[in-house]
């Protein structure tokens, strides 16, 4: 069996230490210098090690200070059901569903005849570079950053259409579902491909969280009854912060 890295051994012996509560919260721990040197390791190993308790967030980082036992923070449950998103069918949230941990405003920003990227443009079925409107959100829940989504529309379907922006007009903020509705197109399923992965800057940056630290990645493609993808979105969740649990209904027999 190929041997752990020295420096997540490490990592597990100074989780179990903290989760014992040898430090308490918000207590300075040790340099890595001097924890270095009482487990005989090399400064690097410890300095990986600890970084690594920084990203799961058992450790914080106090510039000019020390690194110190970071206060749990409460993750927010949020319930994602395919009866959910077959009604919704949207980025923007809907009060009559909001649950604890559910965005209860937003931000958004939209671009039209944004050329479609080449791996946006397969998801959605159309050539790369084909206009499409492309909306930037960002999410809060009590004054929090929790979620950010990037939604891509193609504009074949809703150009020259009252939905074309999907936060404004009269169907503004109401859904795909709802808005494709309108205008004759029926939603007829939502795939959904949740990935772990790490905040870039620009997520960091947004989300106000460290860079590095963990965050779920939601693939989301909006599909109508003729198997057309009518619109498709990156989703990114800070874990630090919600717990994402998906419900499923059981048709009956």
């Amino acid at each position: 069996m190929p041997r752990e890295a020295p420096y997540l051994a490490m990592a597990d012996v100074l989780r179990a230490r903290i989760l014992a509560g040898e430090w308490e919260v918000g207590e300075r721990v040790p340099s890595r210098a001097r924890l270095a040197e009482e487990y005989g390791v090399g400064r690097n190993v410890m300095q990986r090690a600890m970084d690594r308790l920084i990203i799961d967030g058992l450790l914080e980082g106090r510039a000019g200070s020390g690194t110190y036992v970071r206060r749990p923070r409460e993750r927010l449950r949020l319930v994602r059901s395919q009866h959910r998103e077959r009604r919704e069918g949207s980025s923007s949230p809907r009060p009559a569903t909001r649950e604890r941990g559910r965005a209860d405003a937003w931000d958004a920003h939209s671009r039209i005849r944004a050329p479609a990227p080449e791996a946006i443009a397969e998801r959605l079925a159309v050539s790369t570079g084909d206009p499409c409107v492309n909306t930037h959100y960002e999410f809060l829940a009590d004054g929090q950053p929790v979620q950010l989504s990037a939604s891509w529309e193609p504009m074949a379907i809703t150009d020259g259409t009252p939905i074309l922006l999907p936060e404004r007009g009269p169907l503004a903020g109401k859904g795909v579902v709802e808005r494709m509705r309108s205008i004759g197109v029926l939603v007829s399923r939502v795939v959904e491909a949740p990935r772990p992965a790490r905040a870039t800057q620009a997520e960091a940056n947004l989300l106000g969280i460290s860079v590095g630290d963990l965050v779920l990645q939601i693939e989301r493609t909006i599909y109508d009854t003729d198997g057309r993808p009518v619109e498709t979105a990156d989703i990114v969740i800070p874990d630090a912060r919600r717990e994402v649990v998906y419900e499923f209904g059981v048709d009956p027999p």
